[in-house]
């Protein structure tokens, strides 16, 4: 056969692996564009609003936690009203504070909240708004918004402003500098949305306190429907809800704040002008406290103000089960108590719910898919759908759902409060563990690139016997030895065991870490013990005695790690050291970009161990089919909104899996090949958020959502601020020297031991010769055929990954920890299959000297 004839046989065979490789990407997810048209939104209402369950037949939860039979009468002797539907007569309460955890309650220092908590779905709120911690105006402001919204900065004052009550006119003081901060962040907040929303639809709405006037505004600054002060005495407050509630469908109470110490909240200068305030209250109910006792004015201890709070709950919710016995209520803390960002305490219960056990249950939303964990713009939403009112497009959240979890009520919130330790100890463990693994991985790439180079070690050598002594002559003696089969066996070790690291990490978070007495120590340990683990089985397995077993066991373990896991649900990475932070409030499900740089690598490098042998063979047709397989499945598992909804993923998986293949079948790249490889990339990558964008607005991920976003005009706003986010980490992230470092050491394998091996470095006579016991081993791309292929692939995906991902430079970074010590493992495993045991005898320090 020619040359020409097997050009062309290779251009045939590249056009079908391009043709089948882009049907198998594209074609899972046009099908479903055909019918998500055709077929009607299931769970929606005829206008579009999300459909809402009713509760469970024979008794609906009341406010205060006791059951009523389903169709008992109400006390005026009025119908029944449907379940889960809300009226004026059966009202949506939602209660709001801020500062209270899940661990501040309690039988007995917080009844009215402990036993609404037993009867009704509850979780953890992440609060997380712009800034690193939430203030009280920031999480009345999420529910105002639907998205993240804040206050101003309040750096001037080291803490948060005091929200001052409406005006009668209805006008909230501050709204001006809302919007104005809103204007200058980034996320697309419209502070009054839900104001706007509940007057377009006619919704019955009154606000009792300040922080429920913010929530119930409108985008002019006034409250959309009726409107008064919170008292602090728990008898009046409960007075104004009974009097204020009858002939509302929604009312909104704010029942005061928890602050911690030395962070009270603080009376700032609003840009609309000093409150005309309401009428006091009469001094007979507003006693003094005697001056010994004046100081918890100002600084009360936690305890006494969340009691505080309690009482305020329980006088409400008396108010309510009065008033309205079929209201449905919602209590949530929407805000942090200081500067210490920590999950929130969130319940629920009442007929507008969907059907909650007698015993109680979890809340869970599409936001997070994490049962027992929500967030605060998942409220609007909520609030909207249990109203029956169509909600706005380019929300953040998603209705609240109620999940069974067989737990008691105490034996939940244990639950709750365990979850919100977890998340709370792996904070302080995450910064630590980085730079551990930056400087672990960069000792070990100078260890390879400079350690092991003959003139640096015999010109130290040379540097030690100068000073003399005998502890100077035994190290200089230690680094003249020629026997280097001990070096590279414990260097082939130590790179496979870092390479364990990643996946160690996800493994321990199965361990129980955080209830340590040392968490720390607890979770350092374990992610080390398993990394070990990992390793002996890579090097002590049947496998040991093949080159790439390393890389197929530690690569292939990580990759089925990760895909099992957010197959599951991404349990593992929740709270773990490469996961996610749930009180950041960013990605709570599917893959996370450190999840994500090592699912990318350790399946390009699974892919490399497959088809090695095939290309070696000569099969290169089946080497392309095989790493198509794994290219659809780690694609399809990565950006399919149900599994990992990734947007960053496909448009660097799909590029890196095409020229992996492609390069497997010899085909050279050329431009033209370049230019198919981006636009299949493209109508792919699209396909996923597309797709996402036609399911219904209340079952859409991020991935749909970006498409609204696009729609709406809001696209240049993501962009810049994803850019201005890659900077910052580019520029000052430890990570940075990470990825310079691997990309460092690869250019060093590839350019001095693997290439010129057999060169000026045969015979011991250049810097890594020594290393081959003086043979002549060729070079490691004819033995390992597809690593210089997999290289360049990494390359692609990592590159396109830095440019589309907020992270920037972090996703090099993490998978330079993973790919970069494998290869390190491949190359010493190469050194000891090929050189030999018997070294050449030591040269003379002259000799050394002299080159």
């Amino acid at each position: 056969m020619s040359s020409t004839q097997r050009r062309q046989r290779q251009r045939r065979r590249a056009t079908i692996l391009a043709l089948v490789v882009a049907l198998a990407l594209v074609l899972p997810f046009v099908l479903p564009l055909l019918s998500a048209v055709a077929a009607p939104a299931a769970g929606t209402t005829a206008s579009g609003a999300p459909a809402v369950s009713a509760t469970a037949a024979g008794a609906a939860p009341s406010p205060a936690g006791v059951t009523t039979p389903a169709g008992a009468m109400s006390p005026a002797g009025a119908a029944p009203t449907p379940a889960g539907a809300v009226t004026a007569e059966a009202p949506l309460v939602v209660i709001g504070t801020t500062g209270v955890r899940w661990q501040d309650l309690s039988a007995l220092a917080t009844p009215n909240m402990w036993q609404l908590t037993q009867q009704g779905a509850s979780a953890n709120m992440v609060v997380r708004s712009v800034r690193s911690s939430t203030c009280p105006a920031d999480g009345w402001l999420a529910l105002s918004a639907g998205r993240r919204a804040a206050d101003v900065p309040m750096e001037e004052f080291g803490t948060c402003r005091d929200l001052p009550p409406a005006r009668e006119d209805g006008a909230v003081p501050g709204w001006a500098d809302y919007l104005g901060a809103a204007d200058a962040a980034s996320y697309d907040a419209t502070p009054g949305l839900l104001g706007d929303t509940l007057a377009a639809a006619g919704v019955t709405s009154v606000a009792v306190g300040p922080g429920a006037a913010v929530a119930l505004a409108t985008s002019a600054g006034t409250v959309a429907g009726d409107h008064t002060f919170a008292s602090t005495s728990s008898a009046r407050m409960g007075a104004q809800v009974a009097e204020a509630l009858p002939g509302h469908a929604l009312a909104v109470i704010d029942v005061g704040s928890v602050r911690d110490r030395n962070r009270p909240l603080v009376s700032v200068p609003s840009a609309t002008g000093a409150p005309t305030l309401p009428e006091e209250p009469e001094p007979a109910e507003t006693p003094t406290l005697p001056a010994e006792e004046a100081w918890l004015l100002k600084s009360p201890e936690r305890g006494l103000q969340v009691a505080a709070v309690d009482a305020r709950i329980g006088a409400v919710l008396d108010a309510v089960r009065t008033t309205a016995p079929a209201a449905t209520v919602l209590l949530a803390s929407l805000a942090d108590s200081g500067s210490v960002a920590l999950m929130q305490m969130v319940t629920a219960a009442g007929p507008a719910m969907p059907a909650v056990p007698a015993d109680g249950a979890l809340l869970d939303t599409r936001s997070t898919r994490q049962p027992g964990m929500v967030q605060s713009t998942d409220l609007t939403p909520t609030v909207l759908g249990m109203l029956g009112v169509d909600v706005p497009a380019g929300l953040a959240g998603a209705p609240f759902s109620a999940v069974e979890d067989g737990r008691s009520g105490p034996a939940r919130v244990a639950h709750l409060v365990d979850v919100n330790r977890h998340a709370v100890e792996i904070r302080s463990l995450v910064g630590p563990f980085y730079s551990a693994l930056v400087l672990v991985n960069l000792l070990l790439y100078g260890v390879v690139t400079l350690g092991l180079n003959r003139r640096m070690l015999d010109g130290t050598a040379a540097r030690l016997e100068a000073r003399g002594g005998t502890t100077s002559a035994r190290m200089a003696r230690a680094l003249r030895s020629r026997r280097p089969v001990p070096l590279l066996r414990a260097l082939r070790t130590a790179a496979v065991v870092v390479g364990a690291v990643p996946v160690a990490t996800y493994l321990a978070n199965l361990l129980p870490w955080w209830r340590a007495d040392s968490p720390g120590l607890a979770l350092y340990g374990a992610t080390v013990v398993l990394a070990v683990a990992v390793a002996a089985v890579a090097l002590l397995g049947p496998w040991r005695r093949r080159l790439l077993a390393p890389v197929a066991v530690v690569a292939g373990l990580t990759a089925v790690l990760l895909a099992v896991d957010v197959l599951t649900g991404a349990r593992l990475q929740v709270s773990s050291l490469m996961g996610v932070q749930p009180q950041v409030g960013g990605r709570f499900y599917g893959f996370n970009n450190s999840s994500f740089s090592l699912f990318a690598a350790s399946t390009i490098l699974v892919a490399m161990c497959l088809t090695d042998p095939l290309v070696r063979r000569g099969r290169r047709v089946w080497a392309a089919a095989v790493i198509a397989v794994v290219g659809v499945v780690a694609t399809v598992l990565d950006g399919a909104p149900s599994i990992g909804a990734d947007f960053g993923g496909p448009p660097a998986l799909i590029p890196g899996f095409l020229v992996l293949g492609l390069l497997a079948m010899g085909v050279r790249l050329t431009w033209r090949r370049i230019a198919v490889v981006l636009a299949v990339t493209a109508v792919a990558a699209i396909s996923f958020s597309v797709v996402d964008w036609l399911r219904p607005p209340s079952e859409r991920s991020h991935l749909g959502r970006f498409i609204e976003t696009v729609l709406d005009g809001g696209l240049w706003s993501v962009v810049t601020r994803k850019a201005a986010q890659n900077l910052t980490n580019l520029f000052g992230s430890t990570l940075t020297l990470l990825a310079i470092g691997g990309i460092v050491l690869v250019v060093m394998l590839l350019t001095r031991p693997l290439r010129t091996a057999r060169g000026r470095d045969v015979g011991g006579h250049g810097s890594y010769g020594w290393l081959t016991g003086g043979n002549t081993i060729g070079r490691i791309d004819r033995d390992a055929v597809m690593l210089r292929p997999t290289l360049v692939a990494l390359g692609v995906t990592f590159a396109i990954a830095f440019a589309v991902n907020d992270s920037g430079i972090v996703l090099p970074a993490i998978g330079t920890s993973l790919a970069v010590p494998l290869l390190v493992a491949v190359v010493t495993g190469w050194l000891l299959q090929h050189g030999s045991v018997a070294a050449p005898a030591p040269a003379s320090p002259e000799m050394s000297s002299s080159r």
